[in-house]
């Protein structure tokens, strides 16, 4: 066998022992932040009477969460970048977990809306700084691939989540005094507090703090890394101060980028139980099983979709088409009268087409910035585009109350990520030679 073989096969197999110790792990960990961020769609079954809110005011309340994301998601990134995984996304995690169980207590709307809001700031620097976290290990070679087993957590939550909330809304009401949206609340935040407690001492800050590892695994993803900021530099990406990232123009675009699938993809997360409920059955654990089989498709689906984008080292035509489904099929999921049949496969592909084009994004912005500037990119992509996730329930909302048509809630929907897939050519397009 000859060197070059022999250095290659070491190198898969590092890479293969680092993703088995990292990436089930922050899986686990994002499953519980989605859970713990969305479960009030399954509570808003029942917790929307209790409360008497419409569904304008509700969605509303749904979309607060991430105006407390917005204004604290890239300091909390730049303290991860400066402090180390280990001592920030453990306490974070310790911390929203006891803000979710406390939404048992959070009996008037007023309440309900801090709680959200604060919730929204504790969960600010997880998702970025996971993906800021996946660039101390990985290259570009692989990290659409880790993003997207990363980010199938979404999908996944949905697909295991769902039937759990719908357990305990059909089995708690009641019990101890307590509604079945407050067993809810109460029982969903305790395993985040559990396993941040477990990630403290989990989780190493980077390949040199590995002690898993051995002296040659650490020597290779440490030299793969510095090989990689070389090349980005030999190409002009030399973006490395804070000011850098909010200068460059890619990062705006992207901003926007980001917010139109957000805006699908919250629309799916927090509105789905109430579309099922409308449609297709009544009882909360029904509308849970139902759940599965959209969440459960996207899952497969975006790993895929990710993994094809490694392999071909393509990205932009992989989001953008994976936008243009979203949108066709929003479409088709808003037909009134359609089958029941129907509606839930044109939810199951819109829902590959959001989480598809979620899995092969988070490669554009990491390969564009890096040091201090990606950390405050990252974050502040993430920012900007998730008030996606504010707009899109509060308009959904409001749509619901004033013309009670669900195709023109699914038409701005359908707009919003066929802007995206626009704009990721804009993003992308290469500068023409002046020579």
């Amino acid at each position: 066998m000859d060197t070059q073989a022999v250095v290659s096969a070491f190198e898969k197999t590092t890479y293969k022992k680092v993703t088995w110790r990292l990436i089930p792990f922050l899986f686990l960990c994002y499953i519980l932040s989605y859970v713990d961020r969305v479960n009030v769609s399954f509570a808003k079954l029942q917790m929307q009477q209790d409360l008497g809110m419409s569904d304008t005011v509700f969605g509303a309340g749904m979309g607060i969460f991430f105006i407390g994301y917005f204004f604290f998601e890239v300091p909390s990134n730049i303290v991860l970048q400066r402090i180390g995984a280990r001592r920030w996304i453990g306490p974070l995690m310790i911390v929203w977990g006891f803000v979710s169980s406390a939404f048992t207590f959070a009996k008037t709307p007023l309440l309900f809306y801090v709680l959200r809001f604060l919730l929204g700031i504790v969960e600010s620097g997880f998702f970025p700084g996971v993906i800021l976290y996946l660039t101390f290990w990985f290259t570009g070679k692989y990290r659409a691939k880790m993003v997207a087993a990363f980010m199938s957590a979404i999908a996944l939550s949905g697909a295991f989540g769902s039937p759990v909330s719908g357990w305990i809304m059909s089995s708690m009401a009641n019990v101890g005094g307590l509604a079945s949206w407050q067993w809810l609340f109460l029982l969903e935040g305790i395993p985040s507090v559990i396993v941040g407690i477990i990630a403290i001492t989990y989780l190493d800050d980077g390949p040199q703090k590995a002690k898993w590892l051995t002296a040659e695994e650490r020597d290779l993803l440490v030299r793969r890394l510095q090989d990689e900021e070389a090349f980005k530099k030999s190409q002009g990406h030399q973006h490395h101060t804070l000011a850098d990232a909010f200068k460059s123009s890619k990062v705006w675009l992207l901003c926007f980028v980001y917010f139109g699938v957000i805006m699908g993809n919250y629309f799916i997360s927090f509105w789905m139980p109430q579309l099922i409920k409308d449609n297709f059955a009544t009882d909360p654990w029904h509308i849970g099983l139902i759940s599965m089989v959209p969440w459960g498709f996207g899952a497969v689906v975006m790993i895929l979709w990710g993994h094809h984008s490694d392999t071909t080292g393509e990205r932009r035509w992989h989001f953008a088409l994976a936008g243009i489904v979203a949108a066709v099929f929003f479409i088709v999921s808003g037909i009134q009268g359609l089958d029941p049949v129907l509606g839930i496969a044109a939810l199951a592909l819109a829902t590959a087409g959001i989480m598809s084009g979620l899995s092969t994004f988070w490669a554009l912005p990491t390969a564009i910035l890096s040091g201090t500037a990606a950390a405050a990119g990252i974050a502040w992509i993430n920012s900007v585009g998730n008030l996606g996730g504010f707009v899109s329930p509060y308009v959904v909302g409001w749509i619901r109350d004033t013309t009670h048509n669900p195709m023109y809630a699914v038409l701005v929907l359908a707009a919003s990520c066929l802007m995206s897939a626009s704009l990721v050519f804009v993003v992308t397009r290469k500068k023409k030679s002046t020579s």
